[in-house]
């Protein structure tokens, strides 16, 4: 990188961290409340949730290993962003709506009010130990691969180096340094992520501008434009067709978007339930455009490598950490080498914004859920206002130590994005059921959903057995993992439905929720919006199903 580049990146880091200190220090003051530290004091309008609502959920995940998936499967990879814009369109009519008038602060405490203290204690800690040896582990990790590929920088200075950014802020600040940076993050990873997308493009096609290189990568790669996948297709058993439509992949998706503390938080802290909606309506809309910035980088990667003499005219730079089909994941960090001066430092400065407001989002909610679920319902003694946010603070900071310490145990997998979305399918179905029939009926109890949760597990194991070919028997059936999961969550559904209808012979829980129409009543300026955003996701499947 040139100094130019360098200096990008320093402004970029300055902003963030100056604007991260300045609204937690306008926000300190000696009767500041749990409320204030991890809701926000329930303030922030609807375009600061859409944009951090984006913002912590782009991260590394996405732009290194959903480039990588575009490098490896191609556009069908994009199925997670555009269904899960439908996705936040349901969350936003159906399941917003009760959180809000249920007053909760964390996805567990809606647990204790719907089913019992201890499974929201069990779950609470599930949530706990998977933020932080998957979620916070896996974004390190493959930040820390792109500072490498660009830098040369040893892994374990790059998880430090990017641990400690984000810790500085937003541990300190609690989620208001988290939202308001955030606003201001979205806009750099958009920004640098056209940069890198447009430039990319221009290089396939030659320098005739990016449309003549779109054109040109579905002339010469059409099979990675394809988006509902043949069984015949080597990558079927990572988007198994039309289950990305109407099969497993809802149950990753209502998962992630509707039952994610460090997703939903976000809403929960919104004016208003108006507020909140238009806010998702607003992230929803920057779904639509997301493949464009993190897919289509990874199909012209593929198809560059693949072109000699294209790869060639790049000279000698483009023959260092070239992206393989062993090694996908390193698409998106190559091409950013490939970047002019100056642009260069943007695209780094947006995947920086990327992973660093994903790793303060999921330190913040970690801390939340630790704080509030965990520490303040054991203690002996009511704990003060003043001791939870400290202990929140104490905690984020072992969150991000313990991610940092497993972040290097990470390697050596082949396709990070399919690896995070297939291991954390093993116990998503089982959660989802459990909110589900606790949200929409009134049969569900509590004995019935830790059963039901508890036996989800073995059944996701069994179904990955036959799929890893760990037992070679007609026993154990070699399914997709999509398949796996939606199987996985009609059967503990089952064992739920019927737990509970023995236990109560048939009658309503006396926890269950009474429901009326008016409580998912929305304005006519959700209707439209949500049914524009359907009706161009249904476009998009209609022009790419050939």
């Amino acid at each position: 990188m040139s100094s130019i580049d360098f200096f990008v990146i320093v402004v970029y880091a300055l902003i963030i961290m100056g604007l991260g200190w300045f609204v937690a220090l306008r926000s300190k003051n000696k009767n500041a409340t749990a409320s204030d530290y991890f809701l926000a004091n329930k303030s922030l309008p609807w375009w600061a949730i859409g944009a951090s609502l984006i913002a912590a959920n782009i991260s590394a995940e996405q732009f290194i290993g959903m480039s990588g998936s575009g490098f490896s499967v191609g556009l069908a990879i994009a199925s997670y962003e555009w269904m899960a814009a439908i996705t936040l369109i349901l969350v936003g009519k159906f399941f917003l709506p009760l959180y809000l008038k249920l007053e909760i602060t964390t996805i567990p405490e809606f647990i204790e009010k719907r089913y019992s203290t201890r499974l929201k204690s069990i779950l609470a800690i599930f949530w706990v130990f998977l933020y932080v040896f998957v979620n916070i582990a896996s974004v390190l990790y493959l930040g820390a691969l792109s500072i490498q590929g660009l830098f040369d920088l040893p892994l374990l200075y790059g998880i430090l180096l990017l641990a400690l950014f984000s810790g500085a802020y937003s541990i300190y600040g609690g989620l208001a340094s988290v939202a308001w940076t955030d606003v201001v993050q979205v806009v750099f990873l958009v920004v640098g992520g056209c940069f890198t997308t447009f430039i990319a493009l221009d290089v396939v096609s030659a320098g005739n501008g990016a449309w003549e290189g779109l054109i040109h990568l579905y002339k010469v790669a059409p099979e990675k434009f394809e988006m509902i996948l043949e069984p015949s297709n080597p990558q079927y058993v990572n988007l198994p067709g039309i289950a990305v439509l109407v099969g497993g992949m809802w149950i990753a998706n209502l998962y992630y978007w509707g039952f994610n503390q460090y997703i939903i938080q976000r809403t929960l802290a919104a004016k208003s339930i108006k507020e909140a909606q238009k806010g998702i309506l607003m992230a929803a809309s920057i779904k639509l455009i997301l493949p464009l910035l993190v897919v289509i980088p990874g199909i012209a990667a593929f198809v560059i490598v693949q072109d000699s003499e294209m790869l060639g005219r790049m000279g000698e730079g483009a023959l260092n950490y070239i992206p393989t089909g062993q090694h996908p994941d390193r698409a998106y960090p190559w091409l950013l080498k490939l970047l002019p001066t100056g642009i260069k430092g943007l695209a780094f400065a947006a995947l920086c914004a990327a992973i660093v407001s994903s790793l303060a989002s999921m330190v913040n909610s970690t801390s939340t859920i630790l704080t509030l679920d965990i520490f303040a319902p054991f203690s002996k003694e009511r704990p003060s206002e003043k001791s939870l946010i400290r202990f929140g603070r104490i905690s984020g900071i072992l969150a991000l130590l313990v991610g940092s310490i497993m972040a290097p145990l990470l390697g050596n997998i082949e396709q990070a994005f399919q690896f995070i979305q297939e291991y954390t399918g093993l116990v998503s179905p089982g959660i989802l059921a459990i909110f589900i029939l606790g949200l929409f009926t009134r049969i569900a109890s509590n004995k019935g959903a830790i059963i039901g949760v508890l036996v989800s597990i073995v059944f996701a194991l069994y179904f990955k057995v036959g799929a890893n070919g760990w037992v070679d028997s007609v026993l154990f059936p070699a399914l997709p993992f999509m398949h796996q999961m939606g199987l996985t969550f009609l059967l503990t559904c089952g064992v739920v439905l019927g737990v509970s209808a023995v236990q109560h012979k048939g009658q309503f829980d006396s926890k269950g929720f009474k429901l009326y129409f008016s409580d998912f009543k929305t304005g006519w300026f959700f209707n439209a919006i949500s049914v524009l955003i359907i009706g161009i996701v249904g476009l998009l499947y209609w022009f790419l199903k050939d």
